[in-house]
């Protein structure tokens, strides 16, 4: 209990900063610490900034007060800020997520908070990342290719085949499974040969279609490094969209390339001739 003699101690100011304080809290106001990496490819550093929190605010949130307050020329990249369109990308605490879908509340107000850029790509200026090597691998995975002689209109497939790949469209092309993926998180020299996780599962939803007619298995194995995946579930783990990329796509499609390839009844059947009808 606090006794007069200690109320008499206290000034004004001080009883009256004290009582801001207490509301600030109350209200789920306080101040974090930040540490937000600041560079470009030539390099940079990690910079501490005490920033505002206000109650439901998300990481995003505050690199927008940061810009507007202290660090006006802060490079980052967004968008939507729905969680939808994938741009806000970035590694807090060192884990790949979302900055628009990361609530401050799953920090402690004394917490340090770091963020820095995807560590696979290669640094434009402070959080914002040269993620062209995501479009050049989607334009090397072919369409969707109907068989020859059927038109628009003539396409006919189950439902369960139509909910199967239905889950891989859920994906926002954020790419935190291709930075997450150590395969070219580690090796910089695989990613001339390797397509990483988003676009491989992309080939194992074509290849699920019942009406495309491409060989996407072989082309899966042979041009997009499927074999260099050892499904670790590190892709599938910091997927925002919940798609269970390993054991619903790369597991599936490695399945059918290694009976294709090695499983000598599918082998012999493929050798042999089918008479004509």
């Amino acid at each position: 209990m606090t006794t007069v003699e200690e109320n008499a101690s206290v000034s004004p100011d001080e009883a009256i900063a004290t009582a801001k304080e207490k509301a600030s809290t109350d209200k789920g106001t306080y101040d974090a610490h930040f540490r937000v990496w600041r560079g470009d490819a030539e390099g940079g550093e990690l910079v501490d900034y005490t920033v505002e929190v206000n109650e439901g605010e998300v990481i995003l949130d505050i690199i927008h007060r940061l810009q507007a307050t202290q660090a006006g020329d802060l490079a980052v990249r967004w968008n939507c800020k729905a969680g939808k369109c994938g741009s806000c990308s970035a590694e807090v605490n060192g884990r790949p997520r979302l900055m628009c879908m990361t609530r401050m509340s799953t920090f402690g107000p004394d917490d340090v908070i770091t963020v820095t850029p995807l560590r696979t790509f290669p640094v434009m200026k402070d959080l914002v990342t040269d993620v062209s090597y995501n479009y050049k691998k989607a334009q090397e995975v072919p369409a969707f290719a109907p068989p020859p002689g059927l038109g628009l209109g003539e396409y006919r497939m189950a439902q369960v085949d139509v909910e199967r790949s239905q889950e891989f469209r859920k994906c926002i092309e954020c790419f935190l499974c291709q930075n997450v993926c150590h395969v070219i998180r580690d090796h910089e020299e695989n990613k001339e040969a390797f397509s990483g996780p988003r676009f491989l599962m992309r080939i194992a939803e074509l290849d699920m279609h019942p009406l495309d007619a491409l060989d996407r298995q072989h082309s899966a194995q042979e041009d997009h490094g499927l074999g260099m995946c050892n499904i670790t579930k590190c892709c599938t783990e910091v997927c925002p969209e919940h798609i269970k990329i390993t054991d619903n796509a790369l597991i599936p499609l490695k399945e059918r390339v290694a009976d294709r390839k090695y499983d000598p009844l599918v082998w012999l059947g493929s050798k042999i001739r089918r008479r004509p009808s």
